[in-house]
This record gives structure tokens, C-alpha cells and sequence, in this order.
């Protein structure tokens, strides 16, 4: 891989990667609900899942994947209700919270997650959406030159997407972490928690609603 075309890459990726999905809205959750070094360890579990996402690229599990349409049919089923599920276990948080509040007088009840927690949710967020796999299967193969070795060019495509995920969801992690301690009340982090919530299952919904193209 050249470095022109390595540039056009990273820049391509950079673009997709600053629109808000939801990786990102996990990101922002945590952080606000847990500090901004939460972000570390949600970032390694959605890495985790990409790193696998690649490697099925490399070996070509986009065209099967599209031969197969029973399959994709039954990961967007999967994917969707996994993010609207997560939708509805964040408004139920709020609506706990609402009723342990009386008691809990003007503290923070929050409760924390362990990183096994954060960490495997980030990777099933990650992998809820079937078509990142296919989009992947479709925009990683446009940057590989058939003259070097595909080990090496997607070694290197992986290294920078983890590179730019890291920067950029770090990033939007400390900029939620400073207005979270900013704006640091429980009627504000509630309502942050009932929109992520409801993000999630707008995106579930969705995925769900999406047409196979």
C-alpha cells in the first residue's frame, strides 16, 4: 500500500468514523456516567470486534455473506434487538433511579460497571450491526494493491483504524467527561441516560427496518 492511498484511506475512515454511532453513544454514556477512562476499555472491546470484522474480510465472508441472505437476515434481527435492548435497560435505569432517589437524597447512585461489563457490552454494540461487516467487505478491498501482499495491507488498514477509533472516541469521551463534570447533576446525567436510551432503540429500529441494500 502506497502512501497516497494509505492517506486516501485514513481520511475516508476519519469521515466515517466522526459520524455519531453507536459505538460513540456508548462512549459518551460511559464516560459522563463513569469518567472518561471508561472510553479505554469500551474502545478495546469495540477493537476486539473489529479486528475480527477485518480478518473475516480478509478471507472473503462479504460475498458469502451476500449469497447467503438468511444470514444477514438473521444478524440485523439479532443486532437491532440487542441495541434496543440496551435502549430500554438504560430507561429503566432512570426510571430506578427515580424511585431510589427519596432515599438517596442529593447523591450520586449511580452504579458502576465492572470493566468485564463495559468491556463486553462495547464488543456486542460493536458487532449489533451486521452492516459494518458489510460495509467493511466493500470499502476495505477498494484500498489494497493486488501487487503486494493483502496480509501486510490489511495489517496496516487494522493498525490505523484502531489509531483513529482510539483518537476520535477518546476525544468525544473527554469533551462528555468535562461538560459531564460541568453540568454535573442527577436530573441532567438522567435525561443524557433516557436520550442514549432512546438513540439505541431508534438505531435497533432501524437496523431492523433497513432493507438488505
Amino acid at each position: 500500500m502506497s502512501f497516497e492511498i494509505w492517506i486516501m484511506f485514513a481520511t475516508a475512515y476519519l469521515i466515517v468514523t466522526l459520524s455519531p454511532g453507536p459505538n460513540v453513544i456508548l462512549v459518551i454514556k460511559n464516560s459522563i456516567q463513569q469518567g472518561w477512562k471508561s472510553a479505554l476499555i469500551t474502545i478495546l472491546g469495540n477493537l476486539l470486534c473489529q479486528l475480527i470484522i477485518v480478518c473475516l474480510v480478509a478471507v472473503g465472508i462479504g460475498h458469502l455473506l451476500a449469497q447467503l441472505p438468511e444470514w444477514f437476515f438473521a444478524m440485523k434481527c439479532i443486532g437491532g434487538l440487542y441495541l434496543i435492548y440496551l435502549g430500554f435497560k438504560n430507561l429503566h435505569s432512570v426510571r430506578s433511579a427515580n424511585i431510589d432517589l427519596p432515599e438517596a437524597g442529593n447523591k450520586h447512585t449511580h452504579t458502576q460497571q465492572p470493566p468485564t461489563s463495559l468491556f463486553t457490552q462495547a464488543f456486542f454494540v460493536s458487532a449489533s450491526n451486521p452492516k459494518t461487516l458489510i460495509f467493511l467487505s466493500a470499502f476495505l478491498p477498494q484500498f489494497l494493491d493486488i501487487t503486494h501482499s493483502h496480509l501486510e495491507q490489511f495489517s496496516v488498514m487494522y493498525l490505523t483504524i484502531c489509531l483513529i477509533v482510539t483518537s476520535v472516541h477518546l476525544s468525544y469521551a473527554f469533551l462528555s467527561h468535562r461538560i459531564g463534570k460541568t453540568l454535573k447533576t442527577q436530573s441532567i446525567e438522567r435525561k443524557l441516560t433516557k436520550i442514549t436510551g432512546g438513540l439505541f432503540i431508534t438505531m435497533g429500529g432501524g437496523i431492523l427496518l433497513s432493507s438488505r441494500t
